[in-house]
């Protein structure tokens, strides 16, 4: 679903006739229930928690039902219901944290659990308790569902991004020895972390977009080095999952005192530029990212980004409210001491589904081995970062016999070289061609070499009118 989906409903309403004594009516019910809501709360600091409760209660219902009708009457902007909810919740300063948080993910060895009250999440840095709302509140799942954007972005994540919310989960749980402790010494909440990672990369680490971010948390090259983000030896620290965590906690908590503990701001600055968000909250120390005026000032990918990470971060903290489930993973973090040179890509093979991983191993050795080229042979004797289980598979199956020189002779196989008396020579695409219609044109040469030539990747093989493209000359 995209954000022109999301927002079609509201567009919808604009073209019909406008009936503004409804839409006034709607907007007054909205400012009573938020000054009731107010009164509540100062009943609730009072001591008078029986009468502040019957008074939340009462008002989360005018609330609902006058955001229910705004979705339906033409000319109501939700927007100012997504504001009010959020500048409610912020006013609560953490009062009704303890006992609303009753969801638990499944069990990981040595890691906790990140959805009960002893959870690191729950106890996250007394300023969070105040900034990140989703996070936060009595009752809360009855706001989130108020909230058009999370709502639409929790769909998502349930639905067609499934495969890549629950493929997030499993990397991050294996890198989790090494990202979580920078967010824990930090006091930041967990939760957000695992929603950064599933909407930027979804737990690859040698993730690179097209704009050049890079790493599991998509640093941008500059921002990674404010951050102490370098290249050493050759290596971009981005791709380093520890040290891209200890960045990116030390960027948020920068941020969040920047935006006076607004973590929705902080993450709209992370993603869209900490300048132009800066410029549209202009020393305002209150204001929502759901208020229209930095709403709809933002471009739509920061309007989408935000919400995504914040439900990626709601379903961690409670998957079984959504029909989710988890899987229960043994991550307990080991070493392979290789016993023969072998490549990351050699051990997958020989590993296979050890330990009932049907996908096999590769990502993992890939995640927590950053600074490895995955095709080159490791020495004997080199100590290689692999969850504990694997020792004793790599023990059985790689370090002699069938599988190991089955994955060697695999590793060694390439293609033909290309001969001599071929030269280059270039091409610059045209609107419609596409890589194999080229190669097919080209007549003397295959799609793989070509893709190759240009550095290529499969299955697309995508190429943009006017690139140009080396091609092998053929001799006829």
């Amino acid at each position: 679903m995209s954000s022109s989906t999301r927002a079609s409903g509201a567009d919808g309403a604009a073209s019909a006739p406008v009936n503004e004594q409804q839409v006034n009516a709607l907007y007054a019910q909205l400012d009573q229930a938020s000054g009731q809501y107010e009164d509540a709360l100062q009943l609730a600091r009072s001591g008078d928690k029986k009468q502040a409760d019957q008074t939340l209660d009462e008002t989360l219902d005018q609330l609902k039902d006058a955001a229910a009708k705004c979705g339906d009457t033409p000319g109501c902007d939700p927007q100012r219901f997504f504001s009010v909810f959020d500048h409610l919740l912020r006013l609560k300063d953490g009062s009704f944290i303890a006992g609303d948080e009753g969801d638990t993910l499944p069990d990981t060895p040595d890691a906790g659990v990140a959805g009960d009250a002893s959870s690191p999440v729950i106890q996250a840095l007394p300023r969070a308790q105040q900034s990140v709302t989703l996070l936060r509140g009595h009752k809360l799942s009855d706001l989130i569902a108020m909230n058009g954007p999370v709502k639409a972005a929790l769909e998502e994540w349930l639905t067609w991004l499934r495969p890549q919310l629950m493929n997030a989960y499993v990397n991050y749980e294996y890198m989790r020895y090494e990202m979580w402790p920078a967010y824990r010494k930090a006091d930041l909440p967990e939760a957000i972390l695992f929603g950064i990672l599933a909407k930027e990369s979804g737990g690859k680490v040698h993730a690179v977009s097209r704009s050049g971010a890079a790493g599991p948390l998509q640093f941008m090259y500059s921002t990674g080095r404010r951050f102490g983000l370098g290249t050493v030896d050759g290596f971009d620290q981005r791709f380093d999952p520890a040290l891209s965590a200890k960045a990116n906690a030390a960027y948020m908590d920068e941020q969040l005192k920047v935006f006076n503990d607004n973590l929705e701001l902080t993450l709209a600055a992370y993603n869209g530029g900490e300048g132009r968000v800066r410029r549209l909250v202009d020393g305002r120390d209150n204001i929502s990212f759901y208020d229209p005026k930095i709403y709809f000032s933002l471009p739509a990918e920061t309007r989408d980004y935000v919400p995504m990470v914040l439900a990626a971060a709601w379903l961690f903290l409670h998957p079984h409210r959504y029909h989710l489930k988890f899987p229960h993973l043994d991550v307990r973090p080991g070493h392979i001491v290789l016993q023969r040179p072998a490549s990351l890509s050699e051990l997958t093979v020989c590993l296979g589904e050890a330990g009932g991983k049907q996908d096999g191993w590769f990502r993992v050795l890939r995640n927590l081995n950053p600074r490895l080229n995955p095709q080159k042979a490791q020495p004997e004797g080199a100590r290689l970062n692999a969850p504990k289980v694997l020792e004793k598979a790599y023990a059985a199956s790689c370090t002699g016999g069938h599988w190991p020189e089955l994955a060697a002779d695999l590793h060694a196989a390439s293609d033909p070289t290309m001969p001599a008396w071929m030269r280059m020579r270039h091409y610059r695409v045209r609107r419609g061609d596409t890589l194999s219609g080229i190669v097919r044109r080209l007549g003397c040469s295959n799609l793989r070499t070509v893709a190759r030539m240009n550095h290529l990747h499969p299955p697309h093989y995508a190429i943009r009118a006017g690139r140009r493209l080396k091609l092998p000359r053929c001799r006829r």
